[in-house]
Order: C-alpha cells, then structure tokens, then sequence
C-alpha cells in the first residue's frame, strides 16, 4: 500500500517582535511554548514553537523572530491562511476573547458542509482561522494548561489554505504524489485532506491576477507535513523527487528531521518527521523555559544570548 502524508506537522511564519508574538499567542490564544530556541541557519535570532501541552506534531505553529522586520505582503503564492482547531460551540467565548483582546475578529462564517469559523489577524498582520467542530487527534491529550478554560482550549491546527496562480497544478501534486484526497468545493476553494483524523486540511484557493506575495512579518515561511519515521521519509523524499521538484538532503532540525522543496506553485513545503520531539533536550514539564541551542552553536551561547532580546516567558496555569 502506497503510504499518504498523515497531515501537518507545523506552519512556520515570521514576526517583527517575539515579545509581542509570544505574549499574543500564549497569552491570548492559550497555546504553550513548547521551545525556545534560534533559527538554526541565522543563530542570531529566535525561533519560538507554540503549540499543545506536549509540543506534538499536527498542533504546531512556529515563529522565526526577526527583530523589525517589514510586512510581507498578502498574495500568492502563498499559505494565505492558518486555521486552528476549538471545540464545536466555543466560537461565541473566541468571539468575545479576542474582541476584549483587540484582535477585531469577523464571523462566524460557514463553508464546506457548514463548517463555522472565525477570521482574525495577529499583531503583525498573520491570517488566522478559529474553525469549530472539525475532528480531534485520536489521542488529544491535555489542552495547553494557559488562560483559556480547558472545553475552550485550541486543539491543534486544523489546516492551511494556499493561494495559488494556477491551482491544478499544486492539486496534482498534492492528491498524485502526496496522496491527498479530494474533498469537495467552494467557489474558488478546493479541499484536499491528509490521512489523520486532525490537522488534514490542505484548501487551495485559485487567485489569479493579485499582488505577488513577498516573505516577511505576518506571512508564512513554510508549511510542514508529517511523516512517522526515517524510512518514510526517505520514501517521500524519493517520491517527490520522482515528480520534478528539487528536493534537499535530510537536515537535522534537532527535534525532528526535514526535507524541503517547492510546490509547483512556489510555496515552500516541508516533510518532517513526528520524533524524536521537544522533550529530547528538555522535559516535558518544562518545555520552552529555557533556551536551548543545537549542540554545534553551544560554544557560542555567550554571543548569541548577547544580542537575543530578552524574552518575559508566561505563566503557566488556568486563569
């Protein structure tokens, strides 16, 4: 049997401010801050990963944190849009939340069978989704032990919406090579959805004619599939390679190992793998308390502490 991509492992975006960035998501949104760490190719520069209580694939978003940095602009091709996963009838508790918070969130909106969610924007501009009702992990876990009451506490991602020139051609290679599988319409919105219960979603959205999307604060870097292992991996690597694309060597993320490459669109795809995890050089309890660095920059901590900014981490607990 063919293997298909599980769904997503993370979505990777950049923020001008890490302050701001940490004390939105964590503060607002609830999530964890399950590491804090650098850009392992800029070391000079955080890379923050919020996501559930154990840090686990499908419930990630992360951050690269450079101080400053201009808006991107909104086009394609892009992921336009990250969408989060809360528990069906939570949208009116969100609603208000992030109202109180000056987040202006719009909706609810309905789609796709009567999915309902919420639009809203993070401090640098980010396109967000709060979309209730859609399928839990199989295992969920505990929900992030952070402000938001536990039976209104994010899930995990829910899945990402890509806007695209020339959608077919992202749809082939996400239903030919990924093995996606299509799942219905909605105007210029197609559906495609990966093998696991959650975090699955993968919309293309046909835009033609708009503005040509450029990285920077409030844009997407990267979105990152799932993979279980080494071999499957490999497997992928291979196969997507088979299909055109360029594709990298394996590369060491520390907490997981990664391929990347480009959709025929141009938005940069990652296949990462679901261990060995956040707790490989912290534990679970404490996650995201400390700065931890890849064993090749540890003899330069003093320097690279020395022009990171320094970080008000929150509290943890139920409000």
């Amino acid at each position: 049997m063919t293997p298909r991509i599980a769904g997503l492992h993370h979505v990777t975006a950049v923020t001008g401010d890490a302050q701001r960035n940490l004390d939105f998501y964590t503060g607002v949104l609830g999530l964890r801050l399950v590491k804090r760490t650098v850009n392992f190719d800029d070391p000079g520069s955080y890379h923050l990963y919020y996501g559930d209580e154990r840090g686990r694939p499908g419930s990630l978003l992360t951050f690269f944190a450079w101080p400053g940095a201009p808006a991107g602009r909104h086009g394609a091709p892009q992921a336009a849009t990250t969408s989060f996963s809360v528990p069906p009838g939570s949208l009116d508790f969100w609603g208000e939340r992030l109202a109180a918070s000056g987040a202006r969130p719009d909706g609810p909106f309905a789609r796709l069978d009567g999915e309902r969610f919420l639009e809203l924007m993070d401090p640098d501009g980010l396109r967000l989704e709060l979309v209730a009702g859609t399928a839990a992990p199989a295992d969920p876990g505990p929900p992030p032990s952070g402000p938001v009451p536990a039976e209104r506490a994010i899930r995990g991602l829910h899945g990402v919406a890509l806007a695209e020139e020339e959608p077919g051609r992202t749809a082939e290679l996400l239903v030919r090579t990924l093995g996606f599988e299509p799942a219905g319409a909605d105007g210029d919105r197609s559906r495609y959805v990966g093998e696991d219960a959650a975090a699955r979603v993968v919309d293309v959205l046909r835009a033609p004619g708009g503005p040509r999307a450029t990285l920077g604060a409030g844009v997407v870097h990267h979105v990152a599939f799932r993979t279980p292992d080494d071999e499957t991996q490999e497997h992928w690597r291979r196969r997507v390679a088979s299909a055109g694309p360029d594709v990298t060597p394996v590369i060491d993320r520390s907490y997981f190992r990664s391929i990347y490459f480009r959709e025929p669109g141009g938005v940069l795809f990652e296949i990462a793998t679901d261990g060995p995890g956040f707790a490989v050089d912290e534990p679970e309890d404490a996650l995201g308390t400390s700065l931890r660095l890849p064993p090749r920059y540890e003899r330069e901590r003093a320097a690279i502490e020395s022009v990171l900014p320094p970080l008000r981490l929150p509290r943890r607990g139920r409000a």
